[in-house]
C-alpha cells in the first residue's frame, strides 16, 4: 500500500499513542521509524540487555546503538574545555552556543520512551500561563482542559501514584472520586530517611527571600506496583508485561536499572503499546522521512522516505503526523520548508536543566542506593507561587542511585580508593561499600523559559550518511534558570546541613562537565534531563505560533506536529505525560476529522413547492 488515512512519523510515545487510538477505529495508519525495530539489513535490533552489555562504552542509549543512517546525539559528543567554563561538541547534534545542549535522544523504534526514568508528574494549573509571573508563553489551552486526557495518559502509560497525596501537597484539581491505576510506588530507604529527619523544617530562598517548608512527596511512576482496586469505578486494573498483554504478574523488583533497561519490562515503554495495535497500523521501520509532502494549496498529502540504502520511496495520506521528537520534528519541518509563517519553526528550544549536589549520609546511616527507581520521591514546595518571579521554579528529586549521574558508576569509587588511597582486598571492598552505602543525590530540575533565541537550525555544511542535513542547536540559559540554580545550591546547602551530610559537590574535572559557568563568583555545573521541548510551540494565532492547540500546522491543512516540541513551556515535571495527554488529545481530533471526511455533511431535500 502507498496510501493511508494516516502517516505517523516516529514510533515513540506520542506516535505509538497516536497510532493506536487511530487503530482502534479501524484507520489505516503507516508508522514510519528511523531505527532498528527488528534484525537485519545490516541493522541489528538485539535483546536491549544484550546490546547493552555488549556495547564498547555503556551509555543510557548502549542497548539502541545508533546507525550513521539515523545518528543521535550521545553524551559522550559534548565535553567541557580545561582549565575555564566552555565546550566542545561532536556527532550528530552540532552546537554553537554559549552553552550546551546537554541533552540526548534515541532513533530507535520507541525512542527515548525506552531509556527513561519513568517518572510522569502532572504540569501544575499556574504552569499554563506564566505571564503574570513576567516571564514565559501562555497556553492556548487550560490545565482544565487537558484533564481528562491527563487521566487518558494514566490508564495508558499506567501510572502508580497516590491521587490524595497529589491533591494534598500540590493542589492538582482531580475528579473528587479519582485515584491512579496502580497504588503509589514503596518509598525508598533514602525516602523514609528524609521524611524523618527533614518532614516540617524550613528552608530559606535567598533569591526570593521567602521560607519554604519542606516535605517528601511520592512522585508518580509509569512503572508497574500493585493494582488499586477502585480504579475505573470497582474495576480495577491489569498491569501490561513486555508485549502489551495484561500480565498480573508484571511489577517492578528494584533492578535498578530503568535507565537504560528494566529487565522485569514493569516500566512502560511504547513498545506496549505497539503491542496492542489493530491489524490497521503497519510500522516500517529503517525508513528515514526526509519530506513532507504537499499540494498547491498547502494542504499534507503524505511523506518521501529514504532506507538506509539510500533509496526513496512515497507514501501519501490524508493525515501526516510528525512525532520525531523535539529536535527531528523540527528538522523535518526545516527540510520540507513547512510552518514557516511565524518564523518560530525550530525556536524556542526548551530542556530541564539540572543542577546536581551530592554528598555522603552521617556514618551510621544507610542511604539504600542501588535498591529500586533511580528517584521514588521529593520536595515539591519549590515548584509554584510568587517566587517564580524571581527564578526559575524547580523540582527536587532524591537521586538513589549514588553518584551516578554527578561522578560515574561505581567504578569510580573503586578508582579513587585504588589510586588514592592504595587500598586493596578486604580493605577496598569494605571502603568501597561503605561509601556508596552512604552516597546520595539530589537533583534540581529547572523550568526553562521559551527563548526563541535557543533553536534549531540546518547545519550549512554538515550532512548524516543519508546526505541530510545535521541539526545544528544554539542554546543558552538565561539569568532567571541561573538564579534558580543560585536558588537550588543555596536550598541543598541547608539541606545538607540539617542532615548532618558530607558535601561533595565538585564540577571539576572541566572536561566531565561541558555544561559550567559562572555566576555572581560562584561555580555552576548541570546536566541536561533529556526533556526537549518547544520547537514548533503552540499558541492562538498563526503570526507567533507553529501549531493550535489541537497540534495542528496552522499553515498546512492535515498537517500535525505532535510531542513536547508543541509545548510553549516546560514547566517543573517530566513532560512525557503531558506530551502522551496531548497526543490523545491530537487523536480526538484526528478521528472527528476522519469521521467528518468519511461522513460529509447532506443537505435535506427541498420540499416540494418551496422555492429554491
Amino acid at each position: 500500500m502507498t496510501r493511508y488515512d494516516v502517516i505517523v512519523v516516529g514510533g515513540g510515545v506520542a506516535g505509538s499513542l497516536v497510532a493506536h487510538h487511530l487503530g482502534k477505529h479501524g484507520r489505516r495508519v503507516l508508522v514510519l521509524e528511523a531505527g532498528a525495530a527488528r534484525p537485519g539489513s545490516g541493522a541489528p535490533a538485539t535483546d536491549p540487555l544484550t546490546g547493552y552489555l555488549t556495547a564498547a562504552a555503556r551509555l543510557p542509549g548502549s542497548p539502541y546503538l545508533p546507525r550513521p543512517e539515523a545518528p543521535a546525539p550521545e553524551m559522550t559528543d559534548l565535553a567541557g574545555t580545561d582549565g575555564t567554563p566552555g565546550f566542545r561538541a561532536s556527532g550528530h547534534l552540532r552546537q554553537d552556543g554559549p552553552l550546551p545542549y546537554a541533552s540526548g535522544y534515541v532513533r530507535a523504534n520507541g525512542g527515548t520512551g525506552n531509556v527513561w526514568t519513568g517518572l510522569v508528574p502532572r504540569m501544575l494549573p499556574e504552569d499554563f500561563d506564566t505571564e503574570p509571573f513576567g516571564y514565559g508563553r501562555r497556553w492556548p489551552l487550560t490545565y482544565d482542559d487537558l484533564e481528562p486526557h491527563y487521566r487518558s495518559a494514566e490508564e495508558q502509560l499506567g501510572v502508580a501514584a497516590d491521587a490524595e497525596e497529589q491533591r494534598a501537597h500540590l493542589g492538582l484539581p482531580f475528579p473528587d472520586d479519582y485515584v491512579y491505576p496502580m497504588r503509589p510506588l514503596p518509598p525508598a530507604r533514602l525516602d523514609r530517611l528524609f521524611s524523618a529527619r527533614l518532614d516540617g523544617r524550613r528552608v530559606k530562598d535567598p533569591v526570593a527571600l521567602s521560607e519554604v517548608e519542606l516535605k517528601v512527596v511520592g512522585t508518580p511512576h509509569a512503572r508497574n506496583g500493585l493494582p488499586d482496586p477502585r480504579y475505573d469505578g470497582g474495576r480495577g486494573y491489569v498491569p501490561r508485561g513486555r508485549d502489551g498483554r495484561p500480565d498480573p504478574d508484571s511489577r517492578c523488583v528494584g533492578n535498578a536499572s530503568c535507565i537504560p533497561h528494566c529487565p522485569s519490562y514493569a516500566k512502560y515503554t511504547p513498545l506496549k503499546t505497539q503491542g496492542r495495535w489493530s491489524t490497521s497500523v503497519t510500522l516500517r521501520d529503517r525508513s528515514v522521512v526526509s519530506r513532507v509532502l504537499v499540494d498547491g494549496r498547502g494542504r499534507a498529502t503524505g511523506v518521501e522516505y529514504l532506507s538506509y540504502e539510500g533509496e526513496a520511496a512515497v507514501a501519501h495520506a490524508d493525515v501526516v503526523v510528525l512525532a520525531a521528537h523535539a529536535v527531528e520534528n523540527a528538522r523535518l519541518l526545516l527540510l520540507s520548508g513547512l510552518a514557516g509563517r511565524s518564523g518560530q519553526v525550530g525556536r524556542n528550544l526548551m530542556d530541564h536543566p539540572v543542577l546536581l549536589t551530592w554528598g555522603l549520609l552521617p556514618d551510621a546511616e544507610h542511604a539504600g542506593s542501588y535498591r529500586g527507581p533511580g528517584s521514588v520521591s521529593g520536595f515539591e514546595g519549590f515548584r509554584s507561587g510568587p517566587a517564580r518571579r524571581l527564578r526559575a521554579p524547580f523540582r527536587v528529586e532524591f537521586g538513589t542511585w549514588g553518584w551516578i549521574w554527578a561522578k560515574g558508576p561505581v567504578d569510580t569509587d573503586v578508582e579513587h580508593f585504588l589510586t588514592e588511597r592504595g587500598l586493596f582486598g578486604e580493605e577496598l571492598r569494605t571502603a568501597v561499600r561503605d561509601r556508596v552505602r552512604r552516597q546520595f543525590t539530589l537533583q534540581f530540575e529547572m523550568e526553562q523559559a521559551a527563548d526563541p533565541a535557543n533553536r534549531v537550525t540546518l547545519h550549512p555544511t554538515e550532512r548524516d550518511a543519508l546526505g541530510l542535513p545535521r541539526p545544528l542547536v544554539t542554546y543558552d540559559l538565561d539569568e532567571h534558570v541561573k538564579e534558580g540554580m543560585a536558588a537550588a545550591r543555596a536550598v541543598s546547602d541547608q539541606i545538607f546541613a540539617l542532615l548532618g551530610a558530607e558535601d561533595h559537590t565538585d564540577y571539576t574535572p572541566s572536561a566531565a562537565w561541558p555544561g559550567r559557568f559562572e555566576h555572581r563568583g560562584r561555580t555552576y555545573g548541570y546536566r541536561g534531563a533529556g526533556h526537549a521541548a518547544g520547537t514548533h510551540v503552540m499558541g492562538d494565532s498563526p503570526a507567533t505560533s507553529v501549531v493550535d492547540a489541537w497540534q495542528r500546522c496552522w499553515d498546512h491543512p492535515g498537517l500535525y506536529a505532535v510531542g513536547c516540541g508543541s509545548m510553549p513551556s516546560v514547566a517543573t515535571s517530566n513532560p512525557t505525560l503531558t506530551m502522551a495527554a496531548l497526543a490523545l488529545r491530537s487523536a480526538e481530533r484526528i478521528e472527528a476529522d476522519l469521521m467528518a471526511r468519511d461522513h460529509p455533511l447532506s443537505l435535506a431535500p427541498t420540499a416540494p413547492g418551496a422555492s429554491a
